[in-house]
């Protein structure tokens, strides 16, 4: 039996008020967010995937209340967090956390790792005072750090030490889930994926629910039980990631799969790729937005309203096309396995 929901966004908008304009006239604003609805269940990875300027980072940001919430509702646990009280916001601070894209960035530069998680541990009072050296070195073990690493600053330590130091931030406050934003992407590859493994083994040790944005589906396939790919501030498909990867059934996911890269000489490269930029989200086209840049797009993709959002048990996608339209694709998942030495 599946357990409730962990986390629900309902309806979910956020917009930026945009400078310029005609004086007098109503203001302009940037809807990042349009109207998302998504589900993370307890012990459960969503991968949140999309191009730049999708909107992936300000959703996260909006369910962990650190972007107000325009319109809809974030709730966690059952409670209202957008909107709500004092308490549920709190409460929302003290069972969830983030890990941010820039390892070096996210890090005080004059603290050392250790006082770095010490400071989260005292913030938010998780041990007693005379106990948080011993957890401070618990939970750098558990990211895979040697206790001398906690004596040294972010400059003197890789950009993957560093990483792992703010995953020690993230887990000092003991949360129920991790929004993890692009957390590899200034990382090597081969660090790259020594930190999805550890990510991976923190799930099975601790029953974390995780959601990893990113644009890179080949991580996202290794790590997450469900993908949900967004464009233009909406989520245009969702479902198991094993199904989204081998039958997409927007033209849009299909893109981003067939520009996964591969070490194979033997496979072409895509016949027919994503071309163009997506439209800017001050100007969405009538209709589908995806449309301008969809190799599929016909006359009623055109007009509005938008796509009505279909479904099949576990999956929904935004599309007028039916299943098996779009061409599935079989990828390699990336090589793992191999441990970096602190």
């Amino acid at each position: 039996m599946k357990r409730p929901p962990l986390m629900i966004a309902d309806d979910v908008s956020v917009e930026f008020p945009v400078q310029g304009g005609v004086p007098g006239f109503s203001r302009r604003v940037l809807r990042a967010v349009n109207g998302v609805t998504l589900q993370v269940r307890p012990g459960e990875a969503v991968g949140l995937v999309g191009e730049s300027g999708s909107g992936k980072s300000t959703l996260g940001r909006a369910l962990l209340g650190l972007e107000p919430v325009t319109n809809g509702a974030v709730s966690f646990d059952g409670t209202r967090v957008s909107g709500g009280t004092r308490a549920a916001l709190d409460r929302l601070r003290r069972e969830t956390a983030m890990v941010f894209q820039d390892p070096y960035g996210a890090l005080n530069p004059r603290l050392t790792a250790a006082q770095a998680v010490a400071e989260v541990l005292e913030v938010h009072r998780k041990v007693p005072r005379s106990e948080v050296a011993a957890r401070v070195s618990e939970l750098l073990e558990l990211v895979g750090l040697r206790p001398e690493h906690g004596t040294r600053r972010p400059a003197s330590l890789s950009g993957g030490q560093c990483q792992r130091v703010g995953i020690a931030r993230a887990l000092a406050v003991e949360p129920r889930l991790i929004v993890a934003d692009e957390c590899v992407a200034a990382l090597d590859v081969s660090i790259q994926g020594q930190i999805i493994n550890l990510f991976m083994e923190l799930r099975e040790q601790l029953d974390l629910s995780l959601i990893f944005i990113a644009h890179d589906l080949a991580i996202v396939r290794r790590l997450c039980d469900r993908v949900a790919v967004m464009y233009l501030g909406r989520i245009v498909e969702e479902g198991p990631t094993e199904q989204v990867f081998t039958d997409p059934r927007h033209p849009y996911t299909a893109a981003l799969i067939r520009a996964i890269p591969e070490i194979d000489p033997d496979r072409p490269l895509p016949a027919t790729p994503l071309d163009g930029d997506p439209p800017s989200p001050m100007r969405l086209p009538p209709g589908c937005a995806f449309h301008p840049r969809c190799p599929h797009a016909r006359s009623e993709c055109r007009g509005d309203p938008p796509p009505a959002e279909r479904t099949e048990p576990g999956r929904r996608w935004s599309c007028i096309l039916g299943p098996g339209t779009v061409a599935p694709l079989t990828t390699k998942q990336p090589e793992t396995d191999r441990e970096e030495t602190p």
